[in-house]
């Protein structure tokens, strides 16, 4: 009765009935719009999801390719040194050393002992200067301090630039495959100063904060951003710093690089978690 009631009310009053209806269908036009909003919206989000993922990976690809290129660097580079400097020493040392020594007077055999004991002797510190350019006997024996401020005295000690560094809060020694890796990337980024920017000075500090390991250089010379960084890293140019950036990808930290408020200097800041186990490589 009641919806007989209802119905006949509809009819008495179409205008009502009317409104309804286009209300009603509004309604629905308007639901299926948003699900379709909706729907072409996800796949907006995911279209984007997936090239910002492809560019991540070509980014990690890019980086990969620079430290291979740059283990491969090092490995050609020690192969020439030993082929070209110590090898040649050795093979003369040989020639003192030979069979037909026992024929010759005892003036003479001594002459010939005492010139290979000075060819092997050069040898010996030849490959001993191999092996300090892979590991610093500063930074192995005495730590990253000791190490930076052994390279700002020489680079000081040019006379060309002023060179200073100063570590505010080195309480403890990082782990050795850390040091060494951050050691190179000052090393890297003080070469590129030196090359690149007309600096009068560069200055580096070094402080803690909280579970982080900062370093900090600034100089007065041509330098870059931190968009310049990245554009670079995404090039095939700038094959230094994308080895900059491997090492510290490796040591799980950040590189910043940035031109002071006044701006005089440029900054670059360094940061290493302090607890962090490298990969082996």
């Amino acid at each position: 009765m009641i919806w007989l009631q209802i119905n006949a009310n509809q009819f008495k009053n179409p205008g009502i009935s009317t409104v309804l209806f286009f209300g009603t269908l509004g309604m629905l036009v308007l639901a299926i719009g948003l699900v379709i909003f909706i729907v072409f919206h996800q796949r907006r989000v995911i279209r984007y999801q997936m090239q910002l993922q492809k560019m991540e990976e070509e980014q990690q690809k890019i980086l990969l390719n620079a430290s291979i290129r740059w283990q491969e660097e090092e490995r050609q580079r020690i192969a020439a040194d030993l082929h070209d400097d110590a090898g040649p020493l050795l093979a003369t040392a040989r020639l003192y050393l030979n069979e037909n020594l026992l024929k010759q007077d005892i003036n003479t055999q001594l002459q010939s002992i005492y010139n290979a004991k000075q060819i092997i002797d050069d040898t010996i510190q030849l490959i001993r200067n191999i092996s300090h350019s892979l590991m610093p006997p500063t930074l192995k024996n005495f730590g990253l301090e000791s190490a930076i401020n052994d390279l700002f005295q020489k680079i000081s000690g040019t006379g060309s630039i002023n060179a200073s560094c100063r570590f505010h809060d080195y309480r403890q020694r990082l782990r050795p495959e850390q040091e060494l890796l951050i050691f190179r990337v000052v090393q890297e980024l003080v070469n590129n100063i030196l090359k690149h920017s007309n600096s009068s000075f560069i200055h580096l500090t070094q402080n803690y904060s909280e579970d982080k390991f900062y370093l900090r250089i600034h100089h007065d010379g041509r330098g870059i951003t931190q968009q310049d960084f990245e554009k670079m890293n995404k090039s095939s140019l700038g094959l230094g710093l994308k080895n900059i950036q491997s090492r510290i990808k490796v040591l799980h930290g950040e590189i910043f690089f940035e031109k002071d408020l006044s701006q005089t200097y440029y900054k670059v800041t360094i940061e290493v978690p302090m607890e962090v186990e490298i990969e082996a490589r």
